[in-house]
C-alpha cells in the first residue's frame, strides 16, 4: 500500500517563542542585588572582565545578625571589592606592613589567629563567602586587629589586576576546594598558570603556602609546584612539610583528623630568577 492511502499523522508545530533578540540574558539575582548595600558587591567585577573557568563556587548562607552589623559598619573601612579597576597601594592601606594575600579563609579564624600573632605583617585575605567576610570583619574589630582588610571577589582579578609586581610577602592558600571529581580538575586553583601569576607578584623569596586534606590534591600541587622554575621546595628531600607553628589547626581540620584525613603542607620559596 502507498504512503498516499496511508499518510502519518505529522508532528505538531512548535510553539512560537520570543526571539533570542527578544529575551537578553538576565544575570542570577544574587549577582545583582547587593545583600548590604555599604557592604561586598555580589559582582564586583562585573562583565568588565573576561568569562572563565572559576576555581570557587559562590555560596549563599545565612549571615549572622553580628555578622551583618559588621558588613553594615566595618565594611568601608577595613574591606574592599576585587572590581579590577584600580592597583591597590597596599603601604597606605597597612601602614608599610609587609603583605601577604590569603586566599580563601572560610569563617576567619585561623587568619585572625595569625593576625593576632603576629601583627608586623599585614593580612590581606580574599573570599567570596559573605557570611565569613563578615566573621572575620568581626573578629578583627574584637581583638584590635589592624593588619587584616577582608577582600570581596576572584583572587585572580586581585593578582592581575590590583596588586604591583613584587609586592606580596607571602602567599597562604588552605583548604581550597579539591573539585574532586576527573572532569572538574581543571578548576582547580593551583595550576601552573596560577603559579606562573602569583609568582610575578611574590616579592623574591616570598613563601607559597599551601595546604589540603585531599591526598591526590596535594600530590598535584607538589608536582606542579616542584616543575615551576619560580619556586623551589623549602624542604631539602622534595616532600611535603610539617605544619608550621604560625598556621592554626582549625576546628575544621581536627575534625578531618579525627577522621583520619592526613593534611599535607607544602611550603615554597619565590626563587630569584626574574
Amino acid at each position: 500500500m502507498s504512503e498516499s492511502l496511508n499518510p502519518q499523522p505529522s508532528a505538531p508545530a512548535p510553539a512560537p517563542g520570543p526571539s533570542p533578540e527578544a529575551t537578553p540574558y538576565s544575570p542570577p539575582r544574587w549577582r545583582t542585588e547587593p545583600r548590604f548595600p555599604d557592604g561586598p558587591a555580589p559582582d564586583p567585577a562585573g562583565s568588565h572582565h573576561e568569562r572563565r573557568i572559576r576555581s570557587f563556587q559562590p555560596r549563599r548562607s545565612r549571615v549572622t545578625t553580628g555578622q551583618e552589623d559588621a558588613l553594615r559598619r566595618l565594611w568601608g573601612s577595613w574591606g574592599l571589592d576585587i572590581d579590577g579597576r584600580e592597583v591597590l597601594d597596599l603601604d597606605a592601606m597597612f601602614g608599610g606592613r609587609p603583605v601577604v594575600l590569603e586566599i580563601g579563609f572560610g569563617m576567619g579564624e585561623a587568619t585572625a589567629q595569625m593576625a593576632a600573632d603576629d601583627p608586623d605583617t599585614g593580612i590581606l585575605a580574599a573570599d567570596v563567602h559573605t557570611p565569613g567576610q563578615g566573621n572575620l570583619l568581626a573578629l578583627a574589630e574584637r581583638n584590635g586587629l589592624d593588619n587584616v582588610r577582608v577582600a570581596n571577589g576572584d583572587a585572580i582579578i586581585l593578582l592581575r589586576e590590583m596588586l604591583p609586581p613584587g609586592s606580596l610577602a607571602g602567599l597562604r592558600v588552605y583548604f581550597p576546594d579539591p573539585w574532586p571529581k576527573k572532569r572538574h580538575h581543571k578548576r582547580r586553583l593551583i595550576q601552573p598558570e596560577f603559579l606562573t601569576l602569583a609568582a610575578t607578584r611574590l616579592a623574591p623569596g616570598a613563601i607559597l603556602h599551601c595546604a589540603t586534606d585531599w591526598e591526590p590534591y596535594a600530590e598535584q600541587m607538589l608536582e606542579v609546584l616542584s616543575a615551576h622554575p619560580d619556586f623551589e621546595n623549602t624542604q631539602a628531600d622534595g616532600g611535603y612539610a610539617p605544619r608550621p607553628a604560625f598556621r592554626p589547626l582549625t576546628r575544621f581540620e581536627g575534625q578531618g583528623l579525627d577522621k583520619g584525613h592526613v593534611v599535607h603542607d607544602l611550603l615554597f620559596r619565590r626563587t630569584q630568577n626574574r
